[in-house]
């Protein structure tokens, strides 16, 4: 799957994954007043009115980008009709020929992270037919109980010819609480990271591994430091545009060839009518100031990439 993955940003020359985010805040009253009236203000009805607002997201960005990240979170917080709106969101991102990398940060004993990792990257049984339950092609996953939880998803990468993205610098401002604590002289998030390498050339696609890495915008100097240590590792960069990270802040990030990172933007593109530079579009155009929202970034992060 990184073989695909790296394919599609050289197609589009874009290293950006779309991030869909959606809350009912950044949805556009004529869509919730659409969806209300079906179905009423309920799980059903909210459901209804991100699923739309995905939908047209991704018609205007589709041929802008290589992979777009939703954030289970946003679904489950609506219950099944949520999950529901997740599944069909991923499944029509595919219809888009979109890389799909499910933002889910699971990671557990061995046996429940191989249910997790079948659930979003596999294939389950039931009787004598088999069933893709989410069918994502990546998903990220939380390293903190080691290789027994992390294991599980490299062996149903390794069958199912999809990818992970394991957690070890996050963009959040209290992430070095742990992660930055000192072990055996190195920060914890540099001991992951070799773990990462080490996992990763177990799993590898033709330069690149299927497991990548997740190393947040917003600290520019580690991720420096991650980059010659995940030599091989794709980076999956949040923290870009509404938590501060630039296209500058991300040189570093990337390899020699050009490759091995892919920036993350969610509100930033997906509610981008809301910010005064994209406000011309209002709010009916939303997936107009989003598809412009693209283009500034991928110019942004490109010259500073050369």
């Amino acid at each position: 799957m990184i073989n695909r993955l790296i394919e599609k940003i050289q197609k589009t020359d874009a290293p950006i994954v779309v991030g869909l985010d959606p809350k009912l805040a950044f949805v556009p009253a004529h869509i919730k007043k659409a969806a209300f009236s079906e179905f009423g203000e309920t799980l059903e009805g909210a459901a209804e009115a991100i699923w739309q607002f995905n939908k047209a997201i991704v018609d205007a960005t589709c041929d802008l980008i290589p992979a777009v990240k939703p954030q289970i979170a946003m679904y489950e917080q609506y219950g099944i009709p949520g999950l529901i709106a997740f599944e069909k969101t991923v499944a029509y991102c595919h219809e888009k020929d979109l890389v799909v990398i499910g933002d889910i940060k699971r990671g557990d004993i061995g046996s429940t992270s191989e249910s997790y990792a079948v659930a979003h990257l596999g294939e389950v049984s039931v009787g004598e037919n088999t069933f893709r339950p989410f069918d994502e092609d990546f998903a990220t996953v939380n390293p903190y109980l080691g290789s027994d939880g992390v294991n599980p998803f490299i062996d149903i990468c390794k069958k199912e010819n999809k990818g992970i993205f394991v957690l070890v610098k996050t963009s959040n401002p209290s992430s070095g609480e742990f992660q930055d604590r000192l072990i055996d002289g190195k920060p914890l998030y540099e001991h992951v990271a070799e773990k990462v390498a080490a996992w990763g050339e177990d799993c590898m696609g033709d330069a690149y591994s299927n497991v990548g890495a997740v190393v947040g915008a917003t600290y520019p100097e580690i991720g420096k430091v991650l980059r010659k240590v995940m030599p091989k590792t794709m980076i999956l960069v949040p923290g870009y545009g509404a938590q501060g990270g630039t296209g500058a802040d991300l040189v570093h990030y990337f390899n020699e060839d050009g490759l091995g990172a892919i920036v993350n933007s969610s509100r930033g593109i997906i509610a981008a009518y809301k910010k005064d530079e994209y406000a011309k579009f209002g709010e009916e155009a939303f997936a107009d100031a989003s598809r412009q929202a693209v283009l500034d970034m991928k110019e942004d992060i490109n010259q500073a990439r050369g």
